[in-house]
């Protein structure tokens, strides 16, 4: 009998974090491989994509567009929350600046109406595979707000460690989102 079983040769640090990165990327494009194949929710974003594309914007439509500028203008305005939410998360490591991180949070929860209109209004007009992933998209921004609200009213409650756990939730949040956007505005056919 062999007593010598085969034991693979341990990996490097960097062949293991190769690896790691690989299985994870294959993972996420097979999901959203999967999310835009998905036609579940078919009828319900073409009733949305309608009831949005019909509200009376007129030329405003245009400019939550962003045609005057050339290019959509969701992504230029999502910056301000992201920007806010990861600046607050920053400061909450830094001694003293508890109600600076209050306020940022506070200012990012604000600017996330103007996004989320431009963001409604361009994704009303996408094919169907992009819209399922948009849909996907939009729910994790929910999520993401609803933690930052959640992260906004524990600091304004004096709670700053349970309001600096839920912000780093939604700052996971935010990171879904933002891939899933990401892949809406840059997908590959």
């Amino acid at each position: 009998m062999n007593t010598h079983a085969f034991t693979p040769a341990p990996q490097s640090g960097q062949a293991l974090a190769r690896t790691t990165l690989d299985t994870a990327s294959t993972w996420w494009l097979t999901t959203l491989d999967r999310l835009e194949r998905t036609t579940l929710a078919d009828p319900a974003i073409r009733a949305l994509q309608r009831g949005i594309r019909s509200l009376p914007l007129g030329e405003a439509r245009d400019l939550l567009r962003g045609r005057p500028l050339g290019h959509p203008v969701h992504p230029v305005l999502v910056q301000v929350p992201i920007g806010c939410w990861l600046s607050a998360a920053v400061l909450d490591v830094v001694p003293g600046t508890a109600h600076a991180s209050t306020t940022l949070t506070a200012v990012g929860l604000v600017g996330v109406a103007p996004a989320a209109v431009t963001g409604w209004v361009d994704w009303a007009d996408l094919p169907p595979e992009q819209a399922r992933v948009g849909l996907a998209h939009a729910v994790t921004n929910v999520a993401a707000v609803a933690f930052h609200a959640a992260s906004l009213t524990a600091r304004l409650r004096g709670r700053t460690a349970k309001g600096r756990l839920w912000s780093l939730g939604g700052l996971a949040a935010v990171a879904v989102t933002g891939a899933l956007g990401g892949h809406v505005a840059y997908r590959r056919p």
